[in-house]
């Protein structure tokens, strides 16, 4: 097989999404078509609608786009397969029926933010992150019936250094993603369209717990401050700039207000006070947390107020040790 035989159709939705589909394009693939998620309705009313980032992408650079509503929807299928395409590359983008990752000749594979098994789901980026990982990765695999269990074509290690945030992680297995997606498609091309692929199982050892990475939400994102300073650090770190995590700060006369934490660092400064507890310097904000240990906060937002850094928080209270957060 040769480069010019493969009509790839490419799947995707955000930005991530589009540094392969760039690449893609930048090597001359032959991208017949791209699907996305349907326009969203931003504004007070909903009513502007806004495109997708891939989507964007592709119209600048002349690419057919569809928006199906539905992935099943006969009009879609019909469609799709009119574009005759023989591989299928997903990127960030939302489960397909076995009617379409089935339908090209050399399959539909994916580009998954972590080391398969290790870490399926919607979340990989920020549960790495919050379980404390020091590595992580992208996966190649070829999708089949469940979600994120196919056989796997490549992997790519990528190394979380300890102050790494979410960005930091995104930003970094964004453009890894796009090598390893050349690479599979290269492997393809030289197995003449059947490249060996490993079944996920194989690759976890004896005894090797999984762990996996859910859809995260609100009540996801709430900081436990009875926990080791360390684990709420990777907790804030793995959700930070977003979804960020969150807590409810009480001042000195007892009134509650949601408090975003988006920075934090681990110090050797301890106290012997109730998880929770505000302590500051001039210049520093620390809160206690488990076993006498505290953690340091570095940026913050009050509800209805912009992000903040630490030492303006404490400037603007009366008296900063007067509040604790639960």
């Amino acid at each position: 097989m040769i480069k010019e035989d493969l009509r790839i159709i490419f799947m995707g939705t955000p930005e991530f999404a589009v540094e392969t589909l760039h690449t893609l394009v930048q090597n001359n693939y032959n991208v017949v078509a791209v699907v996305t998620q349907p326009d969203k309705p931003v504004g007070r009313h909903g009513s502007v609608l806004q495109p997708s980032a891939v989507k964007k992408y592709a119209l600048e650079h002349g690419l057919p786009v569809l928006q199906p509503e539905k992935m099943k929807d006969e009009a879609f299928i019909s469609q799709l397969r009119s574009y005759n395409a023989n591989l299928q590359v997903v990127v960030a983008f939302r489960m397909l029926p076995e009617v379409v990752w089935a339908m090209p000749e050399y399959g539909t594979f994916n580009i998954h933010a972590a080391l398969l098994p290790q870490y399926r789901g919607a979340a990989p980026i920020n549960w790495a992150i919050i379980n404390g990982e020091t590595q992580t990765g992208v996966t190649t695999f070829f999708l089949d019936h469940d979600i994120d269990t196919g056989k796997v074509i490549m992997q790519k290690p990528f190394d979380i250094a300890d102050n790494y945030n979410v960005e930091d992680v995104y930003n970094g297995l964004m453009h890894l993603g796009a090598r390893i997606c050349l690479e599979t498609i290269e492997k393809i091309i030289d197995c003449n369209g059947y490249p060996e692929a490993i079944p996920q199982d194989q690759l976890l050892t004896a005894g090797q717990r999984l762990h996996c990475a859910p859809k995260i939400f609100k009540d996801t994102c709430r900081i436990d401050w009875g926990k080791p300073a360390t684990d709420i650090y990777n907790f804030i770190r793995g959700l930070s700039p977003y979804p960020g995590t969150w807590t409810t700060l009480v001042d000195g006369q007892g009134k509650e207000t949601v408090m975003k934490i988006y920075s934090a660092a681990t110090t050797t400064e301890t106290a012997n006070l109730p998880a929770g507890t505000i302590s500051a310097t001039k210049k520093q904000m620390f809160i206690s947390t488990a076993n006498g240990e505290m953690i340091e906060i570095k940026e913050l937002q009050l509800a209805g107020k912009k992000r903040m850094k630490a030492q303006d928080f404490i400037n603007g209270q009366k008296n900063c040790t007067d509040c604790c957060v639960k």
